[in-house]
């Protein structure tokens, strides 16, 4: 009888361990989802964004004034087919022309951070762009951020609304930053893409969401990648109908046909150099490298702002746009 409760006693502290750990990955998964994908406003703050690109690229203000002068600098929306209300600014180039620039932000930002790089193509190279809004951010609907594998499918939306606004005979380059880069990289290797994309160009992107999440969860707070980011993984499938593992720019790039500049600063810590390796890699058929020497995070064209337009402009030359 005796062996028997305490037999009865180890089982029910082993049960109710079981529930504490269980309780405490599940709790633990759940605020790793929201602090990774509702991590606060700033990609709402349309004023402090315009600041902090005036601040950081001279002769932004005086390009925005001149645009906003002869009623250039234009928006629109088109409707998502989850029925959410998707934002984008669109500049005409100078000159009529079906080259044009489709640029896509970053975690945490909005369309107006792309600026700096629309003002490259718009006024240095003389092309149409359009610069939109993923969810959750500047005007677009959305509550949380979705790391670029559902963002993909509004940025293809954007592809075919091109023609409606530069004509029907519009040349895509889709090029984007940080998550706008991995966005970017997940479209590119989607079947059946409008035939208007022509090339991509991704910079400082990261190989899929469970290995820029694990690594963040190491380093920000020192906790091991299992059991935590599979269990926050299958949470953000059930919340949000994707999962990590999924979200795979390295996977999507080994499919992508069209030709690709790759970006990535040497210095970068926050998505790791050491990313565009295996991406560089599996991308088939032609493609380009640029590592940007002591290039922080986001920051190559920044540091190096002519030679990154001078390597842009070459690459969306050789591939015909």
């Amino acid at each position: 009888m005796r062996n028997r409760l305490q037999h009865t006693h180890i089982l029910t502290a082993l049960l109710v361990l079981v529930i504490i750990v269980s309780s405490a990955i599940l709790g633990g998964a759940w605020y790793l989802i929201d602090y990774a994908l509702k991590p606060g406003d700033r990609s709402r703050n349309e004023q402090l964004a315009w600041a902090e690109m005036d601040s950081l690229y001279p002769g932004m203000a005086a390009w925005r004034d001149s645009l906003q002068a002869v009623h250039a600098l234009r928006d629109t929306f088109i409707i998502a087919k989850d029925g959410a209300r998707v934002h984008a600014w669109y500049v005409r180039a100078p000159r009529q022309t079906a080259a044009t620039a489709l640029l896509v932000h970053g975690y945490t930002d909005c369309s107006i951070r792309m600026m700096p790089l629309g003002r490259m193509y718009n006024r240095n190279l003389q092309m149409n762009i359009i610069v939109p809004d993923l969810r959750n951010a500047g005007r677009t609907d959305g509550d949380h951020f979705q790391m670029g594998w559902f963002d993909r499918y509004d940025v293809r939306q954007w592809a075919e609304a091109a023609p409606a606004l530069f004509g029907d005979s519009v040349r895509l380059v889709v090029h984007g930053v940080s998550m706008g880069a991995a966005t970017t990289m997940m479209l590119s290797g989607d079947s059946d893409l409008p035939v208007s994309i022509k090339a991509f160009v991704e910079d400082c992107g990261y190989t899929s969401v469970d290995e820029q999440f694990g690594k963040e969860l190491k380093e920000r707070f020192g906790l091991p990648v299992w059991p935590l980011i599979p269990v926050a993984s299958q949470l953000c499938q059930w919340r949000y109908g994707w999962n990590f593992y999924e979200a795979s720019a390295l996977n999507q790039v080994r499919h992508c046909t069209k030709p690709m500049l790759f970006i990535h600063g040497t210095a970068d810590k926050f998505v790791p150099t050491r990313m565009v390796y295996p991406l560089y890699q599996a991308k088939p058929g032609y493609k380009e490298l640029w590592l940007a020497p002591r290039a922080e995070h986001a920051r190559s064209y920044w540091l190096y702002p002519d030679e990154y337009t001078q390597r842009v402009q070459q690459f969306v030359k050789r591939a015909g746009i």
